[in-house]
């Protein structure tokens, strides 16, 4: 499928290069780091060939988020939004930005981005997991020092993608002797899925109805497993904040995509969870090929009408901001 659009597309700037934890081997980092940096010729080629018309890009996690000093996050939230804003009016019929937010301070975060939206266009934010701060623990974003964050992101109407990260150090006893459970394999997921749990039991949904959440991997099993948590805050009593099921708010406040995630079964439970409006395409480029993604996705057994859906319609109702003319011509006329 030709016109695909992505948004869990990596890029990273000197200055975050060394903040990179290990998250595969050393070896496979080498080329990660070198691809991070580029968003010329070899990114442009593999997304032509993998029909990939236009990439939301993102600051690599941990990004903003592990910066300590809130002053430092806010000037560094900045430059690196410039930096994106530099990069897509370089090359606006491909690229497209999601902004970084310094959630260390509230308030800057809303200032930065409605500077972001308003100001360098950008289409949606990109929050790599909990914040950090000073004492080595971590501000989640149920927090109620965040409402007003959350009351801006709805009358803004952009979507928030919750990326993965590491958990936080005190929370990494479980993995003790198991490090080949750690990052994407699995710590990544149980720390995305139970930030997001945070957020959709803690009433935040309730108070700001029309705020969108995007979550990577197919939803982090929220969906496999959304079924069995309702079942069970059944017997929870008054200590339930919200007013719906948990699966109300999953599909309606939930949106989900395919990166690193190419896995047919799991799509179609899913696509009967979420509803096909609900997914959307991307690869998790560098981290993943974006080759392998489209591969999979334009052979996967579903209807054609299906895959537009995923591969490019939905992210064009999530993102209405999206420029109307996207792609490489001489790509997709080779391609036809």
């Amino acid at each position: 499928m030709q016109g695909k659009i992505g948004f869990e597309e990596h890029f990273n700037l000197p200055r975050f290069d060394g903040d990179l934890p290990p998250y595969v081997n050393p070896q496979a980092m080498i080329a990660i780091r070198r691809q991070l940096l580029d968003v010329a010729d070899e990114r442009l080629g593999e997304m032509d060939a993998a029909g990939i018309a236009y990439s939301l890009l993102s600051l690599t996690a941990p990004g903003i988020q592990a910066v300590t000093d809130p002053q430092e996050a806010v000037a560094l939230a900045r430059q690196a939004n410039d930096a994106l804003a530099d990069i897509v009016a370089a090359n606006p019929a491909r690229y497209g930005g999601m902004a970084a937010l310094p959630l260390q301070d509230p308030q800057a975060a809303i200032a930065e981005l409605e500077r972001c939206v308003t100001g360098l266009g950008f289409p949606g934010i990109m929050v790599n997991g909990f914040t950090d701060t000073p004492d080595g623990t971590g501000w989640y974003y149920d927090h109620e020092r965040y409402l007003p964050f959350w009351e801006r992101v709805e009358s803004l109407g952009v979507p928030v993608y919750l990326h993965p990260r590491n958990p936080l150090p005190a929370n990494e006893g479980i993995y003790e002797g198991h490090p080949e459970l750690t990052g994407a394999v699995w710590e990544f997921t149980v720390e995305t899925a139970t930030h997001a749990l945070r957020l959709f039991t803690s009433g935040l949904f309730d108070r700001f109805p029309d705020v969108k959440l995007v979550l990577g991997h197919l939803g982090e099993t929220l969906p496999h497993f959304a079924w069995r948590i309702d079942h069970r805050l059944a017997a929870m009593g008054d200590r339930v904040k919200t007013t719906k099921p948990l699966r109300h708010y999953l599909q309606t406040n939930l949106y989900v995509t395919t990166s690193g995630n190419f896995h047919t079964p799991a799509l179609y439970n899913v696509l009967t969870e979420l509803g096909v409006e609900h997914v959307l395409f991307s690869s998790d480029y560098p981290y993943e090929s974006m080759r392998e993604a489209a591969d999979w996705f334009d052979h996967a057994d579903i209807s054609a009408a299906d895959r537009q859906l995923i591969g490019h319609h939905n992210a064009r109702r999530l993102f209405p901001r999206l420029p109307q003319q996207i792609g490489n011509p001489a790509a997709t006329a080779r391609a036809r």
